[in-house]
Formats: structure tokens, C-alpha cells, sequence
């Protein structure tokens, strides 16, 4: 592998930075992680943005959360095709295996990935329409979301697009057998949020009303 280099220096001395302090105060439990492995109470499904985190989001400790990242946070439908499929894979090994009790959809403001499912759909990005646009060809699952607002104000339309990535990713994990079942069971709950990372705010998707209401 001639093509890997070393870590760049600033990483290096941020990593002996954290050994030095976040680990070394916190020794015990990392082994005891290690030792014990992981109970995760909640699987968190967020979208790549660097300006996303939810741990801090929470004031989360390391083995609280089993966390996947991926453009525009979305979740595919159950398609058992043999194509390799790392968020479902994702689902199966946190549901199954790990037996959370909650998976959480974390969607955001400003989120790349949502718009450029919008440019694309709206005729004016048309570079991800191409066959070989890996983003534009994960984009098309958010598809039936755009359908919902495109008729929606100008100004709207974002906004609505990127907490429809939320609910269409909510309906996705019902597609699921294992998922499905263990909902209905009372194993497991689903939540959906929307994070607006400029002003800090954080709102869940309500069923009874059919909105996002502030927490």
C-alpha cells in the first residue's frame, strides 16, 4: 500500500493530547469497554456533515451510542439484493446483535447532500443524474420526499426536503423484518430529529400532529 502516508503532525499530537488526558483520567473505563464489549442503549443514524455531532449533542460518553454516518442520514429500504449495503448491514448488527432499544434518525440544517438531491431532482444538477454519481444514485432514495415539497415556496423547499430525509428514512426502517418485528413487540422505538446546527436547536417529528415540534 505505497500509496498511505503517516498521519499528518497536528493529528498526532492531538491523539497524545487525549491519551494523556481524556484516556488516562478515564483508564478504567475504557478497559472495562474493552473487557466487557459494548452495550450501546441507542443506535444513532446522522449524516456525515462535519458540523453534526451528536455525542456532543447529548453530552454522550463513549458506549452509549452506536453511531452511523452517511450522506444525508438516510436509510434505504430492505433490498436483500447481495449488493453490499453498510447501512443496512449497520441496522442489522444494532437491532440483532447489540438489541438497542432506540434508533434515532438525526437529520440537520444546511445539509450538502439534501440539496443536491433537490438540484438533481428539480433538473439542475444534472451531473448526479449520471449512472456513475454514486452520490446521486444514494440521493434517489430520498427521491419520494422531494415528490412531497416540490411544490412547496421557494425558500421552503430546503428545509422541508432535509426533514423529509428524516421521515423517509423513519418509513425505510419499518421495511425491515427484523425492525418491523421488534416495533411491534414493544423491543424497540423509533425517533426522528432535525438538528439546526447555526442556532442550536432540535426538534423531534411528533406522529400525532404529523410536524416537528422544538424539544
Amino acid at each position: 500500500m505505497e500509496h498511505a502516508k503517516p498521519l499528518p503532525t497536528y493529528l498526532v499530537q492531538r491523539y497524545h493530547g487525549w491519551k494523556a488526558t481524556t484516556w488516562e483520567e478515564n483508564r478504567s473505563w475504557y478497559r472495562r469497554l474493552a473487557e466487557e464489549g459494548q452495550r450501546p442503549r441507542a443506535m444513532v443514524i446522522s449524516c456525515c456533515d462535519s458540523r453534526v455531532h451528536v455525542t456532543s449533542i447529548f453530552g454522550a460518553d463513549q458506549g452509549e451510542f452506536f453511531i452511523h454516518r452517511n450522506v444525508a442520514n438516510l436509510v434505504p429500504p430492505y433490498e436483500p439484493d447481495g449488493e453490499p449495503h453498510g447501512t443496512s448491514a449497520a441496522l442489522e448488527f444494532a437491532v440483532t446483535a447489540l438489541k438497542v432499544a432506540h434508533v434515532i434518525i438525526v437529520g440537520h440544517s444546511y445539509c450538502g447532500g439534501v440539496k443536491g438531491c433537490h438540484d438533481m431532482c428539480s433538473g439542475t444538477a444534472p451531473a448526479l443524474e449520471e449512472k456513475t454519481s454514486f452520490v446521486g444514485r444514494w440521493m434517489d432514495i430520498l427521491r419520494p420526499g422531494y415528490e412531497r415539497i416540490k411544490d412547496l415556496p421557494e425558500g421552503e423547499r430546503l428545509t422541508a426536503l432535509e426533514k423529509q430525509a428524516v421521515l423517509v428514512s423513519l418509513e425505510n426502517l419499518m421495511t425491515f423484518p427484523f425492525v418491523r418485528s421488534a416495533v411491534e413487540a414493544g423491543e424497540i422505538s423509533l425517533h426522528g430529529l432535525w438538528n439546526d446546527i447555526g442556532e442550536g436547536g432540535l426538534e423531534q417529528f411528533d406522529p400525532a400532529s404529523g410536524r416537528f415540534v422544538a424539544i
